[in-house]
């Protein structure tokens, strides 16, 4: 009975451990460290390769490190920027695409204001309109802010550089604000503490060598109009602004003392209109007195920019040059309907062409991606081979544990190996060198055959 029991359970193993499944005798322990070596090589070299394939779209799946390195902040002021187009809807078969011109900013003399759009109360800014310098490397121009609890404003002025591999034009139509410098060079009193009052400053102009820019900067209320304009000018070789009050007590003192007109008594202001023609260092500016009908002039008055030695000019307009250095662009126009549709149908077809080549990369980057990938796989079998052949080799050697002599009996052995392989591995670069040589060759005579090819055509 013990017995047929016995050959039962010998046959139950014989049936669940065939000769594939029987366990394995345990490798050495050298050999199982090199195995799960290369198991984890493997493991990451494709981890590393599927990486590599999501991060030509960056999605969440990313370490830390890669998450910081994307979203670190970009230096907005060197980002290029492309020309505006107007957009055209889904349901518009057309949309007129402007034209534009460059154009004097200050013409006629003194007339740039600030326009407000309907929108600016919701917003509580706006840009105004800006100038540019007369060499095109700035825009100047001013940011209305309005506060919603007094219904006042202050304002502003900013620099742009503007991009210098451009046309003129598309660096005025390129200025963006991004690039402006952080600092205003001109900025009004934020304390807006009286209901419905401004301050305000536009530009005027900039000096004929771009280096100085005038500007105005009026005080008053929504309800009763203006209060009081002042000249401003901005010298940016010294970075200091100088206000030009002087011209103002100048212009009180001599109707006082000439006319016998106290204009403390009567509501009166000034109009700057830019920089002298015959002299560049020094601004016209025009005085005005309100008469309730048409304003009487105070004469035309001459400071210079640092609002030092102010003089009387004339009483006439026609009798003063002023200069027009800035610039700005207007609407010229609108591109003709044909060439609007001729450069759709362009754009359709360049948009396709780069779907196009957009697929044909991606799947040359994947194939690049995936060689590379079964190249790292053969180099982790290759050392995996090497090490495991290098413990063969190591297991042969035969020593006394006596004298532990068996290192130096593998380092013997090693170096005349090593010593075999250099003439083999000098053989196969002297045969590469030699067909090197060869083509090298046969280039230089296919060259001298176009050579004279080419001679004898002459």
């Amino acid at each position: 009975m013990i017995y047929a029991l016995a050959v039962i359970v010998a046959g139950l193993f014989a049936f669940i451990y065939t000769d594939g499944d029987l366990p394995k005798r345990p490798q050495d322990a050298r050999k199982q460290e090199a195995q799960y070596i290369r198991d984890v090589k493997k493991q990451d070299a494709k981890e590393e390769y599927k990486r590599a394939k999501q991060d030509k779209y960056p999605s969440g799946f990313m370490t830390m490190e890669e998450y910081n390195k994307l979203s670190a902040p970009k230096d907005k002021m060197n980002e290029k920027i492309e020309v505006p187009k107007v957009e055209k809807p889904a349901d518009m078969k057309y949309v007129p695409q402007p034209t534009y011109k460059i154009v004097r900013y200050n013409n006629p003399p003194g007339s740039p204001e600030i326009s407000l759009k309907t929108r600016y109360h919701e917003r509580r800014q706006q840009n105004a309109q800006g100038v540019v310098s007369p060499d095109f490397s700035i825009m100047v121009y001013p940011s209305v802010y309005y506060y919603p609890e007094t219904g006042g404003a202050a304002c502003d002025v900013f620099v742009i550089k503007l991009q210098e591999d451009q046309t003129n034009l598309n660096k005025i139509l390129t200025a963006n604000t991004q690039h402006r410098l952080p600092d205003p060079i001109l900025s009004t009193d934020k304390e807006i503490a009286n209901l419905r009052s401004f301050r305000t400053i536009t530009p005027i102009d900039f000096s004929a060598d771009g280096t100085k820019l005038l500007a105005k900067e009026k005080i008053g209320s929504t309800l009763d109009g203006i209060w009081q304009t002042n000249a401003l000018v901005y010298d940016f070789t010294n970075n200091v602004s100088y206000n030009l009050v002087e011209v103002r007590d100048a212009i009180i003192y001599y109707w006082k003392e000439y006319k016998g007109l106290n204009l403390d008594e009567v509501r009166w202001d000034i109009y700057p209109l830019g920089f002298d023609m015959n002299n560049p260092d020094r601004i016209m500016i025009n005085a005005y007195a309100y008469t309730g009908k048409d304003p009487v002039s105070l004469g035309i008055w001459s400071v210079d920019y640092k609002g030092e030695q102010s003089r009387l000019v004339t009483f006439k307009y026609s009798d003063i040059q002023v200069s027009m250095n800035g610039f700005k662009i207007v609407q010229d126009g609108v591109v003709p309907v044909v060439l609007v549709e001729q450069e759709e149908e362009l754009q359709k077809k360049a948009d396709k062409q780069a779907k196009k080549d957009k697929k044909k990369k991606d799947k040359a980057a994947d194939k690049e991606l995936e060689k590379k990938y079964k190249e790292r796989l053969k180099e982790i079998d290759a050392e995996y081979k090497a090490d495991l052949k290098e413990f063969e080799r190591q297991e042969r050697l035969k020593g006394s544990t006596e004298f532990n002599d068996i290192p130096n009996k593998y380092a013997d052995k090693r170096m005349k190996e090593l010593e075999r392989q250099i003439p083999r591995d000098e053989q196969k670069l002297q045969k590469q060198t030699e067909a090197i040589e060869k083509l090298d060759a046969e280039i230089e005579q296919l060259k001298q055959e176009i050579e004279q090819a080419g001679s004898e055509a002459i």
